[in-house]
């Protein structure tokens, strides 16, 4: 079957940030930032009507690259699944870099502004390239391009914190990427392919044969823990709050909404394309994956609930919030994974906007610090409402999208027996009785009676408040059309593998 023209957008979303990286690298800093969002806007325009393609296609297909064909070619894989997930990262890129931008003056030198575009487009091509490669050393090539492009990014503010923390997550993910490596070359040496199809199927043959049944189960652990480790799962974060609580806004909304998630989707496409989910249940890694994503959930809120700093504590939170997504996983059905889906999708539009307010709340007061935080939602209507959204959205409340991904796990958990069901029904409520703790008692400072009378409000620039807007109605949209979501998922699912 001969492949239509818009099947080659997939293709075009990884070429062109790529080409617009060397070419911002080069242009006037104003420059720079008007292509960056331009390609930003294009990319979500594209998406958009790939997924709308893609519904009314409604199955695989591969995108070859090359002369070669499978299995000793390079190809990309598309779906419905690939295409809903890449759609709701360019929205929540676009949204998080035009929310930014007004900060970047402040916290990036005028001569670096334009790399740092730079870094935004590298980010962008290798997010997308790990959503649709089905070539397991192409993901591993661009997981190092994300490395790298996000430790630019985190040591592109101009000071001490930084660097530190830019050194501190390059130390901990350069980690990952060679736990990831070693996994992609045992694969290759057990197999003798890299197309992740062609692979699955050696794989499954020799483990109907239990052949090689020691070298398999170290090439699982290798993959789940490398990626665990760059997608921060407890105990792998501790470069998490420094990396988040001291980057530029932008950094902090980006990388805290969709850094992490690229890493485990990529897992995701691993676990059930190139290994097979019968292998993963036989290796009992997702038992593994169940229990270390409850510690998260529950070490994360703890830790979360200790800060004083209101943007140390948002960062916290994604460890917490990252081991649901994780639990999700190692329910080991499909239920669970579609809750895990969810999760990461709401997730990301409320982590993105959360970080995004609190940088707008903490202007009103010039400090990020709680104490200093009474009444600062009265001085920034817009970024304290906004806050609130995203703050009730991971707590679980009604109708946004934290809750719809909460039900999911709940549902998940009640078609697994006996220990499981009970552990994740336990884990939910602790959680999100600690989720409330300190998300609410933020929101509760941010309008308390303030200590001091309070001045004028602090102006709000239209495009920030645009922005942090619209990802609360993203937020909202996913917890209203919550069922018509779940449906996409578990449909793209049964193709993914």
């Amino acid at each position: 079957m001969s492949l239509q023209l818009w099947q080659s957008i997939p293709f075009a979303m990884i070429l062109l940030p790529l080409g617009s990286a060397a070419l911002t690298s080069v242009l006037p800093k104003r420059a720079a930032r008007l292509w960056c969002a331009g390609v930003l806007a294009l990319e979500t325009l594209l998406s958009a009507f790939f997924f709308s393609k893609m519904l009314s296609f409604g199955q695989m297909y591969t995108y070859s690259m090359g002369h070669y064909p499978a299995p000793w070619g390079n190809e990309l894989r598309a779906g419905p699944l690939e295409a809903l997930v890449s759609l709701c990262f360019a929205v929540i890129l676009l949204l998080s870099v035009l929310g930014g931008f007004r900060k970047l003056e402040m916290h990036v030198e005028g001569s670096k502004q334009n790399l740092y575009c730079a870094l935004l487009m590298l980010l962008t091509c290798a997010m997308q390239a790990q959503l649709y490669t089905n070539d397991a050393f192409t993901a591993y090539v661009f997981v190092e391009i994300l490395t790298l492009a996000a430790a630019g990014l985190i040591t592109a503010r101009s000071d001490g914190k930084g660097l530190l923390a830019g050194a501190r997550y390059m130390v901990m993910n350069l980690v990952g990427s060679a736990l990831f490596l070693l996994a992609v070359i045992l694969l290759y040496d057990l197999t003798g392919h890299l197309l992740m199809s062609p692979m699955k199927k050696a794989v499954l043959a020799l483990h109907e044969t239990e052949r090689y049944h020691a070298p398999m189960t170290m090439v699982i652990v290798l993959l789940v823990t490398g990626l665990s480790v760059k997608s921060a799962l407890f105990p792998f974060h501790t470069w998490v709050p420094d990396a988040y609580g001291a980057s530029t806004p932008i950094t902090s909304a980006v990388l805290s909404s969709l850094l992490s998630k690229s890493y485990i989707f990529l897992l995701m496409k691993m676990m059930y394309r190139a290994i097979g989910m019968e292998v993963i249940a036989a290796a009992r890694v997702d038992d593994i994956l169940l229990l270390y994503g409850i510690l998260g959930m529950i070490v994360g809120s703890v830790q979360a609930i200790a800060q004083k700093d209101l943007r140390r504590m948002i960062a916290w939170s994604s460890v917490a919030q990252i081991g649901y997504i994780y639990m999700g996983m190692g329910l080991g059905n499909e239920a669970g994974m579609a809750a895990a889906l969810v999760q990461l999708l709401s997730h990301s539009a409320a982590k993105s906007m959360l970080f995004l307010a609190a940088d707008g709340v903490a202007d009103a007061r010039g400090s990020s610090l709680l104490q200093r935080l009474r009444g600062a939602g009265y001085s920034t209507p817009v970024f304290g409402v906004v806050f609130t959204v995203g703050a009730l959205s991971l707590v679980g409340a009604p109708l946004l999208g934290g809750f719809a991904a909460k039900a999911c796990f709940a549902l998940a958990a009640a078609e697994r027996d006996g220990w499981r069901m009970l552990l994740v029904f336990a884990a939910l409520a602790v959680s999100t009785l600690l989720n409330a703790v300190y998300f609410i008692g933020a929101v509760i400072q941010l309008y308390s009676k303030p200590d001091v009378a309070e001045g004028a409000k602090a102006r709000t620039g239209v495009l920030s408040a645009v922005s942090v807007c619209a990802l609360a109605l993203v937020n909202l949209c996913l917890g209203v059309f919550a069922s018509p979501l779940v449906q996409a998922i578990q449909s793209g699912l049964t193709l993914f593998g």
